[in-house]
């Protein structure tokens, strides 16, 4: 019996088909200077690139027929990651910091809770706000919403509403945002030591010197020269 060796895997750390991977019969290629060739078949495509040493490398294979391109394979890959990598760079990351409070959240507590949501607010992050509700507390939901309408009251407007308040089991969620054009805050520039500017003049003239830091300069020394 004749064992048949199987197929090698499919990398799949490539996202393009190239060379020889390539199966369909005809394709759409750009040449090397991104001028394009047109419809031929898959094989004579596959001579070109031979001929000019690089690869048929497959860029857009849902389009009928595939488009391909005739290219340097290493330095295509080299340029889509550095391309991927400025894009992650710029991407701002959005979190979702959770407070949690009572529905009786004393002064003080409220105060600090109060600061740290807009902090978070102001790094363009979102809160989640969760009124806890213990042993019969949950008979009375209102009190849990009239905490919330509270918070959001003292946000004013640095917060909108993303998420309504919702009662899940004992706790009571809402989900809040910073406005839309919420400036943030950047850290204040420590100016660097130096000269600074002179005072203004407030028109008092300096007082006189006392006589007794006044010294006089002393005579200055040498030989003595004969009368």
């Amino acid at each position: 019996m004749i064992k048949r060796r199987p197929f090698p895997e499919r990398r799949t750390d490539d996202n393009h088909r190239v060379g020889r991977r390539i199966r369909v019969p005809e394709v759409r290629v750009i040449g090397a200077d991104a001028k394009q060739i047109g419809v031929i078949p898959t094989h004579e495509a596959l001579a070109m690139a031979d001929a000019l040493g690089l690869e048929l490398v497959e860029v857009d294979p849902r389009a009928k027929p595939p488009v391909c391109r005739i290219l340097d394979y290493g330095k295509f890959k080299y340029e889509t990651s550095k391309k991927e990598k400025a894009s992650r760079k710029h991407q701002s990351t959005v979190l979702v910091k959770e407070i949690k409070l009572r529905p009786k959240t004393d002064t003080h507590d409220f105060e600090f809770k109060l600061a740290h949501i807009k902090r978070f607010l102001g790094e363009g992050n979102k809160c989640k706000l969760v009124v806890v509700f213990r042993g019969r507390e949950i008979v009375h939901p209102e009190t849990g919403e009239a905490m919330l309408s509270n918070m959001l009251a003292a946000l004013g407007d640095l917060a909108q509403i993303e998420q309504r308040p919702s009662l899940e089991g004992k706790r009571m969620v809402m989900i809040i945002g910073a406005r839309a054009g919420l400036i943030r805050p950047k850290p204040a520039v420590v100016p660097a030591a130096g000269p600074g500017p002179s005072a203004p003049s407030t028109g008092a003239s300096p007082a006189p010197a006392s006589a007794s830091s006044a010294q006089a300069a002393p005579a200055p020394t040498g030989p003595s020269r004969p009368v």
